[in-house]
């Protein structure tokens, strides 16, 4: 009998948490996961179905799924997508919304509320510019009444990530990492090369520091990775490892040889 309840009472933790990345971290393991993979034909505007995410559920390399809305905000494919991935699996399901600055501050609070009210795990708010705005962001999750996991809260179930592409906000990283209710602070290398004018050892330098800091907190880092250089990221330390495209899953293989899973 207490076997049975102990192994209960696992089963339960684990549903509870509803996020694959949740069951991981704790343990000290590192999540990979994949871009959702659009089904519309090349040069189409993006579509993702209930069936294209079942397809996505049934690959056992991924421990989360990264849908990118930041190009075109569709509340419709957030709803399609996790309920097919949540169907047949418990993958993290992390939606990107556009910028703050691109809609409007009432905008984008209203779309992390309707994210996480559709069944996403978390929401990404890409190109903040700085410590100021990072707030605001936040605070869209507690005006959502999100239950926002964060090592002060330890048994959260949404994830909240702010990602930093400005050089002021890169900058204030430390002031933005130690934000309250903050789970995944990341740097976007490709956007911030762009920011210092195509300097790409200065974007790889400023993704060293935010990860300086988010290991010193222990919240995640998520950063896209290659077959080329997904082993050397494991090494550094990141914790989200991301991948696209027809390689991603020889990525995420070489990926958690390298973080022994």
């Amino acid at each position: 009998m207490n076997r049975v309840c102990l192994t209960l009472g696992l089963l339960f933790i684990a549903s509870a948490a509803n996020a694959q990345v949740l069951d991981l971290w704790p343990q000290g393991k590192i999540a990979f996961g994949v871009y959702a993979p659009s089904e519309a034909e090349r040069g189409k505007p993006p579509v993702y179905t209930a069936d294209g995410a079942a397809k996505v559920a049934a690959n056992a390399l991924y421990d989360f799924v990264f849908l990118n809305l930041e190009g075109a905000y569709d509340p419709a494919a957030v709803k399609a997508y996790g309920s097919g991935l949540k169907k047949a699996s418990k993958k993290t399901l992390i939606v990107r919304i556009p910028p703050i600055p691109k809609d409007g501050a009432d905008a984008t609070r209203a779309r992390v509320k309707e994210i996480l009210d559709a069944g996403a795990d978390g929401v990404t708010i890409p190109h903040i510019r700085d410590l100021d705005e990072a707030k605001l962001a936040l605070g869209f999750f507690l005006a959502a009444k999100a239950d926002v996991w964060s090592p002060r809260n330890p048994k959260g179930t949404k994830l909240a990530m702010l990602m930093l592409e400005d050089p002021k906000a890169i900058a204030q990283r430390k002031e933005i990492a130690e934000l309250p209710h903050l789970s995944i602070l990341a740097c976007g290398i490709g956007s911030l090369t762009q920011a210092l004018g195509g300097d790409r050892a200065g974007a790889e330098a400023a993704t060293q520091q935010v990860l300086a800091e988010t290991r010193r907190l222990k919240i995640g880092n998520m950063l896209p990775a290659t077959v080329k250089d997904v082993a050397q990221r494991v090494t550094e330390g990141f914790n989200a490892v991301l991948g696209n495209g027809p390689q991603a899953d020889e990525m995420i293989k070489i990926g958690r040889a390298a973080a022994g899973r």
